[in-house]
């Protein structure tokens, strides 16, 4: 089978890999799936440069997540041979052939496509976790979402949205500012640079937001200490922006708001009933047709490059979709 491997880390890609693999064997547990569309994510690049917290050995084969059709699986398992699933794992699924947990994979929501659904989990649940797991979400609330032009942050915006929240959608490049209006329906989509919260504070009325999602961190947490209302909560997601900012507890304490991290896939397997019922809402909202992931671009895992290129450059709105075989 065709895979991407990630054979040494390096800082430009060079340590990845086009390669031929056998179809790697599957285990008590697990199920062998044939990968139609997997997605890319922000950690799949910061793991070819060992900069995630998660640091697999190398060789390994790239890729968190995933769209594809059943080839084997235990009967007890819940999963049959030709069954649509999506799904993953912490790698595995930038190739043509993938074995997972089947606790790792759901079936694919009726009416959702396989690049849809490949690009539906990591992103939506990591939103759905965030937004209203831990932090609570409820309709009427206003809710910052820093990043929004990327996957992570673009689900954050329509999961809100659909949830009956106020957003306000961030970027930090005014050459995607147009693009950000376009793929959503925030209630304002700001630049985030300098001093945004006097922009926050008059969108919002003086209240401030409720919720702040920043995958970003830096300067743009700094500031956004600044944005949150009085019993917020502040959703550390990640630091996309490069500088893990750091913070005197006097300022939560003053303002009465929290400080969240987030890490929603250890969450899952922490509370493996919660993460299956994120799944399952998740699911449920996508089916419903509530839930439609923004695709920047599809292209062939041949063009691999060309979509870890795309990501580090930030030129990307939305999710980017590698299909194997192509």
């Amino acid at each position: 089978m065709q895979a991407l491997q990630v054979q040494t880390l390096s800082p430009d890609l060079s340590g990845c890999a086009l390669v031929d693999l056998p179809v790697p064997p599957r285990g008590p547990g697990e199920v062998l799936v044939r990968v139609h569309a997997a997605s890319l994510n922000f950690p799949d690049l910061l793991m070819t440069r060992g900069e995630y917290q998660f640091k697999p050995e190398v060789p390994f084969i790239a890729g968190l997540e995933f769209a594809g059709e059943v080839v084997e699986a235990d009967p007890d398992s819940g999963f049959q041979p030709g069954d649509g699933v999506y799904g993953g794992n912490k790698t595995g699924a930038f190739a043509e052939y993938a074995v997972v947990p089947a606790r790792a994979l759901s079936k694919m929501p009726p009416g959702i496509g396989m690049v849809s659904a490949a690009a539906l989990g990591a992103a939506y649940g990591t939103a759905y976790t965030a937004l209203v797991e831990i932090g609570g979400l409820k309709a009427g609330q206003w809710v910052l979402v820093h990043g929004a032009s990327g996957g992570v942050g673009l689900a954050a915006v329509e999961l809100a949205k659909r949830l009956g929240a106020h957003v306000i959608a961030t970027t930090g490049s005014p050459a995607k500012l147009a693009a950000l209006r376009a793929a959503c329906d925030a209630e304002a989509v700001i630049l985030a640079e300098g001093r945004f919260r006097e922009q926050v504070a008059e969108l919002t009325g003086g209240h401030l937001c409720d919720l702040v999602y920043d995958p970003v961190g830096g300067d743009v947490f700094d500031e956004s200490t600044r944005c949150v209302a009085f019993g917020g909560k502040l959703l550390v997601i990640g630091f996309a922006g490069g500088r893990i900012a750091e913070i005197s507890t006097n300022i939560p304490l003053i303002k009465g708001f929290s400080v969240v991290g987030v890490r929603a896939g250890e969450y899952a397997r922490r509370f493996p009933d919660r993460g299956k019922a994120i799944r399952e809402a998740v699911a449920t909202l996508a089916a419903d047709g509530r839930l439609n992931p923004h695709i920047d671009r599809i292209l062939p895992l041949s063009r691999w490059h060309e979509a870890y290129a795309a990501m580090a450059e930030r030129g990307i709105v939305g999710k980017v979709v590698l299909e194997p075989g192509k």
